[in-house]
């Protein structure tokens, strides 16, 4: 499963007509290759890839149908609980700020970030809800909380924009994963983090997941993409990076799925990941 070209890379569109230069975006041809063929791979030990896009399909239906069309802001605490289990990076942290501030504070929040969200507007978004919050370490989940808020309730405007797919002060995340080019760990890439990032980084990505067969459910399948990307990482770091969040992995998508939320209930139990306060002050 070859791809065609030893890296990806489009032409900034800088001409008058064409508006305002977008991203270039310089990206490893084999490091997708070799990421595509493992979540195929992978995919087929637990049934199939179809069925982790379609477990995609029913969280963004669960956000929808709770946030969406100015549902956020009569969102209930359980509700919101119920979300936070499927966003990784925010389900452990979340419970002690909401036992401090109280729902109210953040169904608010919610409310704000998500009003007339169709717009695409994502980074002034963004900026707003992560403004409620002290910006400092202890905080950086609020970020990923605003962009998978954004991105699971309307997939179309927002791509997934999490600090793990790409974090430009930390140098960190997905886009690092696939960039082409020499001693790449050691490189700092002049790309920002911003939405014109983050829509030019799917857009390639959908293009090498057409090329390699992939037609229907881009959307989701780009986000597949990018946590097994990650996942890769994660898992080369023997599982120590992010050790909150990860353990070591039981099955080859044990990571995929967590970065995507997908194991937000337990399938042994039925209960919800949603760490609150106290479990997560003991943790």
């Amino acid at each position: 499963m070859a791809f065609r070209l030893p890296f990806l890379a489009r032409p900034a569109l800088d001409t008058p007509a064409a508006g305002p230069a977008r991203p270039v975006l310089d990206l490893s041809g084999p490091a997708l290759t070799q990421a595509f063929e493992a979540l195929i791979s992978g995919g087929e030990e637990q049934g199939g890839i179809e069925s982790y896009a379609t477990a995609l399909k029913s969280k963004a239906a669960l956000f929808e149908q709770r946030l969406g069309g100015g549902r956020a802001a009569q969102l209930d605490l359980e509700s919101f609980k119920l979300i936070c289990a499927h966003i990784a990076p925010a389900r452990r942290r979340v419970g002690a700020p909401l036992e401090r501030r109280g729902f109210e504070f953040f169904r608010a929040a919610i409310a704000e970030l998500l009003d007339g969200a169709e717009d695409a507007t994502a980074d002034p978004r963004i900026a707003a809800f992560t403004a409620r919050f002290p910006a400092d370490r202890e905080h950086r989940w609020v970020r990923d909380l605003a962009a998978e808020l954004l991105h699971t309730t309307y997939p179309e405007p927002y791509p997934l924009m999490c600090r793990w797919v790409w974090d430009a002060a930390a140098n960190t995340g997905v886009l690092r994963e696939i960039w082409h080019g020499e001693d790449v760990d050691h490189k700092t890439l002049e790309v920002a983090d911003d939405h014109a990032t983050f829509l030019m980084l799917r857009e390639e990505l959908s293009q090498f997941l057409t090329d390699n067969g992939v037609f229907r459910d881009l959307l989701h399948y780009v986000d597949l993409l990018c946590a097994q990307v990650y996942a890769g990482y994660v898992d080369s770091q023997g599982g120590t990076y992010l050790r909150t969040d990860f353990s070591s992995p039981e099955d080859p998508m044990q990571y995929t799925r967590r970065l995507l939320g997908l194991d937000g209930l337990d399938p042994r139990t039925g209960r919800s990941r949603f760490k609150e306060a106290a479990a997560e002050l003991s943790h």
